[in-house]
């Protein structure tokens, strides 16, 4: 039959205009969306149905030059990544995101410079639209590297000032701040903190800002790295009641480290609240369950991982973003400026402190 007499393949645009509906809802339902309200997902279905409207996934690969699929890169060990309330939450987020548009998510870890390598060649091998990388580290400068040919956002602020990727992260400096002052305000005098990796923004952060809380009573001596994890608050806490035996308040840069921290507190005969309060930073659901509960800064760490997909989906197909994206909570942020977005933080009072 000669080409002119073929019957004209349907298309998605038949679709939506037949169901009444944008062609991003009509993308989303095609997709396997659940986002979608379930009169028009009927809609949909009844217009691709009536049209015989099969997607030419292979097509449209070709013709948009899009793979509808994005990676998710953690530069932590796997069991980091499995074992840390923070990286569930954020895989939460991105997965709930990814589905409500219709897009594969592909999840990876790099636990040192060889894995980096391999998953970058991946990356740039053309098998992905656009990459989300949380967890980098100061040493690593995959992210740059890859953002000279693929969309990149970064779940957290670059370290390094010029890397200039776009990024969500959470209010660290504000909440630090919030949680030294608040010790402070109980009257705490020889308040210690245990930091996150200083090779990491939100150690960086959190760190500047309790000394910015404290003010004239920070105390150099006082302050222990940790790495995020349960033993590290532990041990840093141990270190911290060798270096001071007086220390009646603690701010651990994540709610791990301070439950591990009252761990140490118990085992050296401290009572929490009364001979040391103890403030954390993450709101993880073990917070509400420790013993005592755990006061802590809570950063909404699923809506960092929704936001992130949008703004990389801004980038790789901002035609497949309904208007109201746009104005959806994660994205409604102080510190917004389009590609930085700093999502607020707030002080949840418990027994610790």
């Amino acid at each position: 039959m000669p080409a002119a007499e073929r019957p004209r393949r349907p298309t998605l645009e038949d679709v939506a205009s037949r169901a009444g509906v944008s062609r991003a809802t009509a993308s989303r339902v095609v997709n396997g969306s659940q986002s979608v309200e379930p009169e028009l997902i009927a809609r949909v279905r009844t217009a691709v149905e009536e049209l015989n409207y099969v997607p030419n996934l292979a097509a449209r690969a070709l013709m948009t030059r899009r793979t509808s699929t994005i990676a998710l890169v953690a530069a932590e060990p796997d069991t980091r990544v499995f074992g840390d309330p923070f990286f569930s939450a954020i895989v939460r987020g991105v997965s709930q995101e990814a589905s409500r548009h219709g897009v594969q998510l592909m999840l990876a870890m790099a636990q040192g410079p060889d894995d980096l390598q391999r998953v970058e060649r991946y990356l740039l091998g053309g098998h992905v639209d656009g990459l989300l990388m949380i967890s980098e580290h100061g040493n690593h400068g995959m992210a740059a590297r890859v953002s000279t040919q693929l969309p990149v956002v970064i779940g957290g602020r670059p370290l390094d000032p010029a890397i200039r990727v776009p990024f969500v992260d959470n209010d660290n400096v504000g909440g630090a701040t919030m949680a030294a002052r608040h010790l402070a305000t109980l009257g705490r005098t020889r308040v210690a903190t245990i930091t996150g990796p200083l090779d990491m923004s939100a150690g960086v952060d959190r760190l500047a800002g309790f000394r910015r809380g404290l003010g004239r009573r920070f105390r150099p001596r006082l302050v222990e790295n940790g790495e995020f994890t349960l033993d590290s608050g532990a041990a840093a806490m141990a270190r911290l009641l060798h270096q001071d035996r007086a220390i009646d308040g603690v701010f651990a840069a994540s709610d791990l480290m301070a439950i591990g921290a009252m761990a140490t507190l118990r085992k050296f005969g401290r009572s929490v609240p009364d001979d040391v309060a103890v403030v954390g930073f993450d709101d993880i659901d073990l917070a509400a369950l420790s013993s005592p509960s755990l006061t802590t800064i809570r950063q909404r760490t699923t809506d960092q991982g929704r936001a992130m997909v949008r703004l990389l989906l801004s980038r790789v197909a901002p035609d497949d973003l309904d208007a109201q994206d746009e104005t959806d909570t994660p994205l409604s942020a102080h510190g917004e400026t389009g590609d930085r977005i700093v999502l607020p933080v707030e002080l949840v009072l418990r027994d610790s402190a």
